[in-house]
C-alpha cells in the first residue's frame, strides 16, 4: 500500500519551524507596515484617571500622546546640540529627522520602526559622528523610544521581532559598514531588551486581567443560568404535588361518576372511562418527569405543601430565630388555587430568610392583601441593626420552617421569587427603601372563578 505525502507533510520539522517563524515575522513587521493606525485616547473611566475632575479628565485621554511628544522634544534637544557646532544646513536635518520618526509612532508605528533603522547610517554621516557607529546620540535615544512605543502599541511578539531585527541590523552595520569603528550596539540592545521586557510584562499582566474579567463575567452568567434552572426545578417539584392531587381527584370522580347515574348509557360510561385513563396517564407522566428533575438527594415531602394558612407558623418560627416580624391580613380572606397559595407562601418564606441573612436586628412586616382580582404581598424590613453573618436555616416543614433553597448563599433568592410570580402571570418589585431597608412587593392575578370565599366564623 503506497502512502502519499503532501509537500507540507514531507518537509522536516525544522523547516516547518522556520517557516512558521518567518510567517510570524512577515505578519508582524511587513504586513500593512505603512498602515494608518492612530494612537487611541486613554480610557479615563477606569484607573487613577477616573478620580480627576471632569474638566481635566476630558484632556487626560491625550496623556499617551503628550508622553510621546515629550520624548520627541528630548530627542530633538539631543540632536540640536549639533546645530551649534557649525555643521551647516545638514545639521538641521540631522536634528529634525529623529524626533519626526518618534512622532510617527502615533500614526504609523511599524513604519516608524523601519524608518528609525534606515535613518541611522545617514544621520551618522550627516553628524560626522563615527565613534558609536551607526548610532548617534539622537538616533540612539530615538530608537529606544520607537521600540518602546511600538511594543506598547502592538504586542510581545512584535517586540521580540523588533529586537531581533535591531540586533541583526546592528551586527550587519558593525561588521560590514563600520569596520574599525567603535559601536554602541551592545548598550542599545541591552537597554532596549530591558525596556521591551518591562513593556511585555505590563501587557501580559493587563491581558491576564482582561481574561480573568471575561471569565468572571462568563462564570457569573453561567451561575445565574444555573440558579434559574435550580429554582425552576424546585418549583416544578413543589407543583407536582398540587397537580397530582387534582389529577387524582379527576380520576377518582371519573371512575365513580357512572355509579351515581341509574342505567347510564354506554356512551357516558365510555366518556368517563376515557377521562379516567387520561388522568392516570397524566399522573404517570408527572411521576416520570419528577424523577428526571429531582436531585439525587431529593426526598419527597411527607406532608402536604404549605399554603397561606401556614403563614402564622412561619412567622412564629422566624420570631424564634430572633427576627421581630409582624403579619397583617387585609381584604376578604378566601381560598385561592393551591399553586397560588404555595407560591405566595414561598415568596414570604424566601423574603424573611433574606431578612435574617442580610438585615440582622431589623424589624420586618408581612402584609397579605386579598384584593379584587388577585393577591397582593408586601414584605419590608428596616435598616440593618447588627453584623451581617451568613446563616443556614432549618429545612422546610409544613408548620412553617425556613428552607435552604438552591439560591441561599448565592445571592439569588430574588430569582426564585420572580420565577414564581412570572409563572402565575403576576408582577414583582424588589428594591431598597429610603430608610436603608428593603422591600419586596408582588401581585398575583386570580380570576373570581378560581377563588372561593371562606366562611367567616
Amino acid at each position: 500500500m503506497t502512502q502519499t505525502q503532501s509537500p507540507e507533510t514531507s518537509r522536516s520539522p525544522e523547516f516547518r519551524l522556520v517557516q512558521v517563524a518567518l510567517g510570524g515575522l512577515r505578519q508582524e513587521l511587513f504586513h500593512d507596515a505603512f498602515a494608518y493606525r492612530p494612537l487611541p485616547r486613554m480610557d479615563v473611566d477606569s484607573g487613577p484617571a477616573r478620580r480627576l475632575p471632569k474638566r481635566i479628565r476630558v484632556y487626560a485621554g491625550l496623556f499617551p500622546h503628550a508622553v510621546v511628544a515629550f520624548c520627541a522634544f528630548v530627542v530633538f534637544l539631543i540632536g540640536y546640540d549639533r546645530v551649534d557646532d557649525g555643521f551647516g544646513p545638514a545639521a538641521f536635518v540631522f536634528a529634525w529627522v529623529s524626533p519626526a520618526i518618534v512622532l510617527a509612532t502615533l500614526i504609523r508605528p511599524v513604519f516608524a520602526f523601519w524608518a528609525s533603522l534606515a535613518s541611522t547610517p545617514f544621520l551618522a554621516f550627516l553628524g560626522g559622528y563615527w565613534s558609536g557607529w551607526p548610532w548617534t546620540d539622537n538616533a540612539f535615544a530615538a530608537h529606544l523610544v520607537v521600540l518602546t512605543v511600538v511594543a506598547a502599541r502592538t504586542g510581545p511578539r512584535t517586540a521580540g521581532w523588533m529586537w531581533a531585527g535591531t540586533a541583526g541590523y546592528a551586527l550587519f552595520a558593525e561588521m560590514f559598514l563600520g569596520v574599525g569603528r567603535g559601536s554602541d550596539s551592545m548598550p542599545l540592545l541591552f537597554v532596549s531588551a530591558l525596556a521591551l521586557l518591562a513593556v511585555t510584562v505590563v501587557q501580559v499582566r493587563r491581558q491576564a486581567r482582561r481574561d480573568v474579567t471575561a471569565q468572571e463575567t462568563v462564570t457569573a452568567v453561567e451561575r445565574s443560568k444555573r440558579t434559574l434552572l435550580e429554582e425552576r426545578t424546585t418549583i416544578a417539584r413543589e407543583l407536582h404535588d398540587v397537580v397530582a392531587h387534582h389529577m387524582s381527584v379527576v380520576a377518582i370522580q371519573a371512575e365513580a361518576a357512572p355509579y351515581r347515574v341509574e342505567n347510564p348509557p354506554p356512551e357516558l360510561e365510555q366518556a368517563f372511562l376515557t377521562i379516567r385513563e387520561n388522568a392516570v396517564a397524566a399522573l404517570t407522566e408527572l411521576r416520570r418527569i419528577l424523577g428526571v428533575v429531582r436531585a439525587e438527594d431529593y426526598e419527597a415531602p411527607d406532608a402536604p405543601q404549605p399554603t397561606l394558612a401556614d403563614l402564622d407558623a412561619l412567622v412564629g418560627n422566624v420570631r424564634e430565630a430572633g427576627l421581630d416580624v409582624t403579619k397583617t391580613v387585609t381584604g376578604a380572606v378566601r381560598e385561592l388555587p393551591q399553586g397560588v397559595e404555595l407560591s405566595a407562601y414561598r415568596i414570604v418564606q424566601e423574603a424573611l430568610s433574606n431578612v435574617l441573612r442580610h438585615a440582622p436586628g431589623a424589624a420586618a412586616k408581612v402584609e397579605v392583601s386579598y384584593v379584587l382580582g388577585g393577591l397582593g404581598l408586601r414584605i419590608a424590613n428596616g435598616p440593618v441593626r447588627g453584623p451581617v453573618k451568613p446563616t443556614r436555616h432549618p429545612a422546610t416543614t409544613p408548620d412553617g420552617g425556613l428552607r435552604p433553597s438552591p439560591s441561599m448563599g448565592a445571592g439569588h433568592g430574588i430569582t426564585g421569587m420572580r420565577e414564581r410570580v412570572t409563572m402565575l402571570g403576576g408582577e414583582m418589585t424588589a428594591e431598597a427603601t429610603d430608610d436603608g431597608g428593603y422591600e419586596v412587593t408582588a401581585f398575583v392575578p386570580v380570576s373570581r372563578e378560581e377563588t372561593r370565599e371562606e366562611p367567616q366564623p
